[in-house]
């Protein structure tokens, strides 16, 4: 199964040094729920450095594929790497590992901690002292906690968050609950970030504070972005893959995917004026 290629970089952002030669791709992923045929023989890649969007109309294959990416879904064909080596069974526990980080539609906080303590939990896989360490108070537990804690902070900080960090989940607006949820994915500092439909929610003053925000984090890690708001996608992302049916039906730089026939008719309709185009943008 061949692999569809994306257009070169756009040029305004040079490769993260420290996602130097990391590429994550997916090459021929089917996947079949019974008799529906979720995703067909679908392949991207995401580059250091990039934000790589997936967009499509609604039932378009863009969750499942998100899913498979994460370990959520085993394709059923087609094969997923990263970092030059194959995944075989990916599970989601294994991303942190691997220099992978996600957040979902949702925002997954836990209400009896405080905003700290919950970004502090991106870092359960770096944890090396036990819990009867941790339960007697050893030094090393001790020494430990805080090292984990001013990540913690830190992270928060490069979200300018840090004003949250004593509060509760609960006593927030959603978009800052949101924002806590992106500083617990990035603690560990990964690679790569997935991020499911990050901008559900927000306002367009607020869509457009997130997209600098996932601009900067380029600078250190790559961005695979599955989104609806296209004013955001095209703004800010170098590649897409456009899904509709399950299958790709076009891929490259946003210019050239907006002005796709096949794009058009896939969001407007087969019936349309092949001259149309989609009523987005890059500003």
């Amino acid at each position: 199964m061949s692999e569809i290629s994306t257009a070169a970089p756009s040029g305004d952002r040079q490769p993260a040094d420290q996602a130097a030669g990391a590429v994550f791709a997916a090459s021929g992923v089917s996947v079949s729920f019974g008799g529906l045929v979720a995703l067909n023989d679908v392949s991207f890649r995401v580059e250091p450095g990039q934000v790589h969007g997936v967009i499509g109309p609604n039932g378009a294959g863009k969750t499942t594929l998100f899913n498979v990416c994460c370990g959520f879904v085993a394709p059923d064909q087609g094969r997923l790497e990263w970092d030059g080596r194959e995944l075989v069974k990916l599970r989601t526990h294994q991303l942190a590992g691997l220099g992978i980080a996600r957040t979902l539609q949702g925002v997954g906080l836990f209400a009896g901690l405080t905003v700290l303590d919950n970004v502090t939990t991106g870092l359960a896989a770096r944890r090396r002292a036990g819990f009867v360490s941790a339960a007697l108070g050893l030094p090393r537990s001790d020494r430990e906690e805080r090292e984990l804690r001013a990540r913690a902070w830190s992270a928060l900080e490069r979200l300018g968050a840090t004003g949250l960090a004593h509060r509760y989940p609960s006593t927030l607006p959603y978009p800052d609950q949101k924002r806590v949820a992106l500083a617990r994915a990035i603690v560990a500092e990964p690679r790569l970030l997935l991020l499911d439909e990050p901008a559900a929610g927000l306002s367009e003053e607020e869509m457009h504070e997130l997209g600098e925000t996932i601009t900067a984090l380029t600078s250190d890690m790559a961005v695979m972005l599955v989104e609806h708001h296209m004013d955001l996608v095209m703004r800010i992302c170098d590649t897409l893959t456009v899904l509709d049916f399950g299958q790709v039906i076009a891929a490259g730089h946003p210019d050239q995917v907006r002005d796709d026939p096949a794009v058009v008719a896939a969001y407007l309709g087969a019936e349309v004026d092949p001259t149309d185009q989609l009523t987005i943008g890059r500003g």
